[in-house]
């Protein structure tokens, strides 16, 4: 697929994304001075002693054990504004922010621009130029190991290279820059940012070949990059080539404005699917950070919420559509960043909670920053969630799930066990004899108590939900390997005691008891957490209904996340109608300013930027990934152990083919339909060489066993 801009951009909202997972850099294009804004992945204020030092800052401020116990005593006698005092001594500093590294600038002759091409496949983006009556093609991509431009035609050139952080020296376009030790979130105005010191440091090289073709290769070398073992390998074609979904029929080239005035919402399905999975091939690779609030492209020295790795929804997003669409591989920086909150988060469990495993809260970032964040004024509500660690292991979860393989099995069980230890360990016995937890919020809500709102309580559904996950998903993995572990027993043991999901007449709650919200259409689907990712309710069930009722009660609107939250939702739900609708919604082109960050209570809505990165404003590039994940679940889902086809297909997309899309247990289909008939073809590529595997094409249901290729054929309505 290739998607074609009709002329350069005029600032970074228009510029093109290319990356190989270590490299990013945004393309502006044109002729004259133009600039290619490049990005280093492992580029991130802070050091590696950040989060002990901080943890010890507030453990000498109050913070512990014996301080939550007063919390704990206070939450169940009803005191919240005691119990919220109490916590603000639990919260450190802000988690650091993913930097800006250098600018290319190349100047050309004056000329005119023919506009520029994104090709999804290669990672190129092209631009044909007219100069001096010549034609001119400049080419820039990632290589594996390099940001490179090729410039095409008989033209003067000049390079130069600068740098929005601090020069150290510079020897013709080779810099050394230092990287400051510590930052802050602009929303953080009263705190200097960023600062600098005896911190790491970055090297950049540009090389140039001259002749008719003009090649410059620019490299980067960082004193943290070590800190990433994963092996590079891949390229981004067989990545890209691994999986492909359209709905209807595709141009060879999309013209992005066209697209933008919303006339096709089959291709607008089709192109924003392909560009979410080339988002994260770009930004997410062995050997680097994983991708951030803004993939690996960010252009500003204090970008919004640091661009940092907000785990209350935001980075799991990012992640959603690696397994089902066949970018396993990219999956993995996640995986390292886990394995790395494990070691700082054991410390945290140990000394701020007094309890086995590893915790993680609602922040973190590339140094595997574990604390509660907030400087002792963070809204409780979001900052003092104990629960972060225990929904983004559940990645550890789906990669092993997807492929049932013994490698990944082992990498997911000290990971999953861990957190099932603090998890144990963070369970109190509540009045009523249940084990709860607590304190307890709901990301990032808010009910009302004598019309006062309020965030702290016990047991919210969403804590409920992924502590019942990670306790039964260890018990999975332990028979999966044939352990014998002693937490087994207590996990085997805490289970019957955790909660129900509360249900309040029609609907499912997000609060133990039934509170009034402050705002029935909030953002986070906290409570549906259940419901999509995890899989723990379904449709077709009481259960189910009364997700469908909380989501009708909820509302479409907002900004990108949470419209690809809720798509993912109601396509779980079987709700294809909904889902046309949300994106819709949520691809509809942003008029508004750009520059300015929009209220995050949802009262404005976002949508989409010229290059198609998603906006509330400000940029987030969850939203992005989030629709292929969503997309993905449009025709293919796996997660209640039948390959269900086509269960959330709007009605009129009559037509339209799938390769290469994963499901749980090792295998992949291929799915073609038109006009009522569908194929599928289910491969096996890893796991039992004869399963029996049942699939389902507009409910009626075969089962078939694969060892190899089976095909099934079935009938839809459309």
């Amino acid at each position: 697929m290739k998607l074609q801009w009709p002329s350069e951009a005029a600032e970074w909202t228009e510029a093109l994304p290319v990356g190989n997972g270590r490299l990013g850099a945004m393309v502006f294009g044109g002729a004259g001075r133009s600039r290619v804004q490049v990005n280093d992945a492992t580029v991130w204020s802070g050091t590696a002693d950040g989060p002990s030092k901080a943890l010890a800052e507030v453990l000498a401020a109050g913070a512990g054990p014996e301080r939550l116990v007063e919390v704990r005593e206070a939450i169940f006698g009803g005191d919240l504004q005691r119990a919220t005092d109490l916590l603000m001594s639990f919260e450190g500093p802000y988690s650091q922010t993913f930097l800006p590294y250098v600018d290319l600038w190349i100047t050309l002759p004056e000329g005119e621009s023919h506009g520029r091409t994104l090709d999804l496949n290669t990672g190129v983006v092209t631009e044909r130029l007219t100069i001096d009556g010549a034609e001119v093609v400049r080419k820039v991509w990632a290589s594996e190991t390099a940001l490179c431009v090729e410039i095409t035609g008989a033209v003067p050139l000049e390079v130069e290279l600068t740098t929005p952080l601090r020069e150290v020296s510079r020897d013709g376009l080779f810099l050394v820059i230092d990287i400051p030790v510590d930052s802050a979130p602009r929303h953080e105005p009263q705190v200097d940012a960023p600062v600098y010191g005896s911190g790491e440091r970055g090297t950049v090289t540009a090389k140039i070949d001259e002749g008719d073709r003009w090649l410059l290769t620019l490299t980067s070398s960082t004193t943290t990059e070590s800190r990433w073992t994963g092996k590079r390998r891949g390229n981004h074609m067989t990545l890209m080539d691994a999986c492909d979904v359209r709905f209807g029929d595709l141009p060879d080239v999309v013209d992005v404005p066209e697209l933008l005035a919303g006339k096709d919402e089959q291709l607008t399905a089709s192109v924003l699917f392909a560009f979410g999975r080339y988002l994260l091939v770009s930004s997410s690779r062995p050997g680097a950070p994983p991708a951030n609030l803004q993939g690996i492209w960010n252009g500003e020295l204090r970008p919004a919420w640091s661009s940092n790795y907000t785990i209350n929804i935001n980075t799991q997003m990012n992640y959603w559509a690696a397994e089902v669409t066949g970018l396993a591989e990219c999956h993995e920086p996640l995986l390292e960043l886990l394995e790395k909150l494990s070691a700082t988060g054991a410390e945290v469990a140990r000394e701020l909670y007094g309890a086995r495993g590893w915790v993680a809260h609602h922040n973190t970032d590339a140094w595997g920053w574990s604390l509660p964040v907030g400087m002792g004024k963070g809204a409780v509500s979001w900052a003092l969630w104990q629960m972060g660690g225990a929904w983004l292991v559940q990645h550890a979860w789906d990669h092993y799930d997807f492929a049932r393989t013994w490698s990944t099995l082992e990498r997911a069980w000290p990971l999953l066990r861990g957190c099932a230890e603090f998890c144990l360990d963070w369970l109190v016995e509540g009045p009523d004899g249940y084990l709860d937890t607590c304190p307890s919020t709901s990301p990032e809500n808010w009910f009302l108590v004598d019309g006062e709102p309020q965030a702290l309580t016990w047991s919210v559904t969403m804590d409920v939900m992924l502590i019942r996950a990670v306790f039964e998903r260890t018990l999975a993995l332990a028979l999966a390997s044939g352990r014998v572990d002693p937490l087994l027993a207590e996990i085997t043991a805490a289970l019957p005691r955790l909660r129900p999901v509360p249900v309040f007449g029609d609907r499912i709650g997000e609060w133990v008891s039934d509170l009034p919200e402050q705002d029935p259409t909030h953002r986070h689907m906290s409570h549906m957490v259940s419901v999509y990712p995890l899989g723990q309710i379904v449709a077709g069930t009481p259960l189910g209904d009364a997700a469908i009722a909380t989501m009708d009660r909820r509302g479409n609107g907002a900004m990108g996340w949470s419209w690809a939250w809720k798509m993912a939702l109601r396509a779980r739900l079987g709700d294809g109608e909904t889902v046309r609708s949300l994106l819709s919604e949520a691809s509809q082109a942003f008029t508004g300013d750009r520059h300015r960050d929009a209220p995050f209570d949802g009262s404005e809505w976002g949508g989409l930027l010229p290059n198609l990165f998603s906006t509330h404003p400000p940029f987030q590039i969850d939203g992005n990934y989030g629709f292929t994940a969503a997309l993905a679940e449009v025709v293919v889902q796996s997660h209640t152990g039948v390959i269900d086809i086509l269960p959330a297909l709007p009605s009129g997309w009559s037509r339209g083919s799938a390769r290469g899309l994963r499901c749980r247990g090792g295998l992949a289909v291929d799915v073609t339909w038109d006009d009522g008939e569908v194929l599928v073809r289910v491969r096996r590529l890893s796991g039992d060489a004869s399963e029996v595997v049942p699939v389902s094409i507009g409910g009626e249901v075969t089962e078939v066993v694969v060892s190899d290729v089976v095909d099934v054929r079935g009938r839809i309505s459309c």
